[in-house]
């Protein structure tokens, strides 16, 4: 997918200049180091603070509402007071591995606004006690020389910060797997407990956070709570970069306040050059919503919870109305099949049956009954997988029944969508990248 970004972030009042890609849009260009500082001055918290500090930093922190913008939306002050409180060193990892192909928020940021994420990273060290921070990316993907960049222009002051290159697998950069790969070379998920906030990289306390959570945390260090709550809503306070990409006129990565309508979202992205008739939210562990009725939800997490959704990795994808929901889900099902961990029943045996069972409706060539079956198959696989790969994809297929339940009875009947007859996707808009080889978690 192409990765223009929005020329402009949005916000309230659009004077304000402190958002995470204000920087960018006034120059066009990443900020030297210089330049960064400049426009958002010094960190307020340095090395050596005082126990005292750090934790009215961490209430601050708590204050402020920030969840975190990699898909969990856990209240990152609580996250942050949770491994300061633990009796061993911590460490801080910061998780710039952007697994899900519909999203680009992440590779964004670290490209235009590194010095923004170190920052955050290396005032969550100091923040929790932590002595060492680990910026994770995908083995080979292009930011890296921006970071390295970036890590050369700020020499040496703060907590030093390590670059680890993770394998490019969907679940690699789940939490666990993270900690798995800094510990074994293994990047696959593991059992849990222990959390890693208990027990991480060395056995130690570890803080994981999404890189755009740290740079909103590096925002707030410097302009306080109250100003990151001027934007947002009460329980969803601030901005989120969202990435927005099918049937829309410009693609690309926009700073938005949450609680905004998705439809004015998409109408900041030019709008849809089609009819349209669905938006996949939140990703492939995400969910369908059918259009017009999702113009007017807010992008909050309790509002898409209500609709069967979540804001997740934060990224809208538009449908087509000539395109096939169950189609273009049961690709999806296959992609994350692949990318499954291969280490549970769930995920090796349920997901292929549960992405057969959509290819027979979406060709019309129902055996039996699928939709039972289907319906059976989800109720036997939720919440019994080694990690939450196995539920994120049900909930999505499980979407897509509702979204798209009167292609669901069409089908039924051997009414077959073209494209799904044909083997291949009505449009080729959605980004489903092949799976990962095998062997590709070291």
């Amino acid at each position: 997918m192409a990765r223009p970004i929005a020329s402009h972030p949005l916000a309230p009042d659009p004077r304000d200049p402190n958002r995470l890609l204000a920087g960018w849009a006034a120059t066009r260009r990443p900020a030297r180091l210089a330049e960064h500082y400049e426009r958002y001055g010094r960190l307020p918290l340095v090395l050596g603070a005082g126990r005292a500090e750090r934790d009215s930093f961490i209430a601050a922190l708590t204050w402020s509402g920030l969840r975190g913008r990699g898909g969990a939306a856990f209240p990152t002050g609580h996250k942050l007071r949770a491994v300061a409180d633990r009796h061993r060193r911590p460490i801080v990892v910061a998780n710039g591995c952007e697994s899900e192909p519909a999203s680009d928020k992440d590779h964004v940021l670290l490209e235009v606004a590194p010095h923004l994420v170190l920052d955050g990273a290396q005032l969550a060290a100091v923040a929790v006690g932590a002595d060492e921070v680990i910026l994770c990316v995908h083995r080979g993907d292009q930011v890296l020389d921006s970071v390295l960049s970036a890590l050369e222009s700020r020499g040496m002051g703060g907590p030093p910060v390590r670059i680890t290159e993770v394998p490019g697998g969907y679940v690699a950069s789940e939490e666990s797997a993270l900690v798995n790969f800094v510990n074994t070379g293994v990047a696959r998920p593991t059992a849990k407990p222990p959390r890693p906030f208990e027990r991480g990289v060395g056995k130690r306390p570890t803080l994981i956070d999404n890189v755009e959570t740290l740079a909103q945390l590096a925002l707030i260090a410097r302009f306080g709570p109250d100003w990151f709550r001027t934007c947002g809503t009460a329980k969803d306070p601030g901005t989120a970069l969202v990435t927005i990409s099918g049937a829309v006129r410009t693609s690309g990565v926009y700073e938005v306040p949450l609680g905004m309508p998705l439809g004015r979202i998409l109408d900041e992205a030019g709008g849809a050059p089609v009819p349209v008739q669905a938006v996949l939210v939140g990703g492939y562990a995400g969910g369908w919503l059918p259009m017009p009725s999702a113009t007017r939800l807010p992008l909050t997490s309790a509002a898409l919870r209500s609709a069967g959704s979540a804001l997740g990795v934060g990224s809208l994808m538009v449908l087509p109305a000539d395109g096939c929901g169950l189609s273009d889900t049961e690709w999806i099902l296959r992609y994350l099949a692949d990318e499954s961990a291969n280490q549970c029943g769930p995920c090796m045996f349920g997901l292929p049956a549960i992405a057969g069972d959509l290819a027979q409706l979406a060709a019309g060539r129902p055996d039996g009954d699928p939709l039972d079956r289907l319906q059976r198959r989800f109720r036997q696989i939720t919440g019994r997988g080694g990690c939450r790969h196995p539920d994120g994809a049900i909930g999505m297929a499980a979407s897509a029944l509702r979204t798209f339940a009167a292609d669901v009875h069409a089908h039924m009947r051997r009414r077959p969508c073209i494209a799904a007859a044909r083997g291949q996707q009505v449009t080729g808009w959605l980004p489903v990248p092949p799976g990962a080889a095998e062997g590709g978690w070291r």
